[in-house]
């Protein structure tokens, strides 16, 4: 197996997008008459081997143009890639680097476990986080937000004091479910308060003064990474999230957190009857 599915028509495309749930799915535009295409098709047809937990679609534009219309393809190849049938980046051109570095960059850094590292039905909004505009109070310089928002190495660590402020920036709105925190035992957080859509970050002085979305009390189980659900009904519309990191466990002068990770949906989605209806609902022209 390993290569890709080549799509017969608009509702094969609708059922591929649906069977992928939370996986990256990367879907070749593709005509028989375009030479770059034909160039770049063998090199689109080894990825699936390098990323097995990603979908692969080949769409034909002449055999499938209502697909390919409704997607906003006009330049052929076009690689576009979606999320939860999302479109989270997309690609005009074959060049094949680029095209690899962007699967690469999607694709996320899970382990292969990946199906017990998801919530059901949510995903790892990772990919949607603008990272240049997400930031943290006293955080200590050799160990820095940037590093607790990968589950690679490095953490994250308070610097003067065990209170953290952090804003975490989304490049969409996006729905949140609930987020999870990978800590030590003693040094992870224990109480922290949420506060959402806020026009900049909060100061150590706002932020336990404010009425806050939700409270949370951490227990060292939830710190072992485990999703600690949010109150979902508030976080219908969220642009940024802040979270007032109040103490540790332990009491420590050091808060520290591995790995914070955010699971929900992104709002907009590629549901092709919404591009289609906006020319006017049925029923209401008179």
């Amino acid at each position: 197996m390993g290569l890709a599915t080549v799509i017969e028509n608009e509702a094969h495309f609708q059922s591929e997008m649906a069977n992928a749930g939370t996986k990256l799915v990367v879907v070749d535009f593709t005509a028989t008459w375009c030479p770059p295409c034909q160039r770049i098709a063998p090199f689109f047809e080894q990825l699936p081997a390098k990323f097995p937990r990603a979908v692969f679609l080949k769409v034909d534009v002449d055999r499938c143009a209502e697909t390919a219309s409704t997607q906003g393809v006009t330049a052929m190849p076009t690689f576009i890639f979606y999320r939860n049938r999302t479109r989270v980046d997309r690609l005009q051109g074959a060049d094949n680097s680029t095209l690899e570095n962007k699967v690469r960059q999607h694709y996320g850094t899970e382990d292969a476990g990946d199906e017990d590292n998801s919530v059901a039905g949510h995903m790892d909004l990772v990919t949607f986080i603008t990272k240049s505009e997400c930031e943290c109070l006293n955080e200590a310089d050799n160990h820095p937000l940037t590093h607790a928002l990968t589950s690679g190495g490095g953490y994250l660590a308070s610097d003067c004091d065990e209170q953290l402020i952090i804003n975490i920036s989304f490049n969409q709105l996006v729905k949140l479910h609930s987020l999870k925190i990978k800590a030590p035992a003693d040094k992870g957080p224990k109480f922290i308060k949420l506060f959402i859509n806020q026009p900049r970050t909060l100061d150590f002085d706002q932020a336990s003064g404010n009425a806050s979305i939700q409270e949370l009390e951490m227990t060292p189980n939830d710190l072992e990474g485990n999703p600690v659900p949010l109150k979902f009904v508030k976080f219908q519309s969220v642009q940024n999230i802040q979270l007032f990191i109040k103490d540790n466990q332990a009491g420590d002068e050091v808060t520290q957190i591995d790995h914070l990770a955010f699971y929900g949906s992104p709002i907009s989605t590629t549901n092709m009857g919404e591009f289609k209806r906006v020319a006017g609902k049925k029923g209401e022209s008179h």
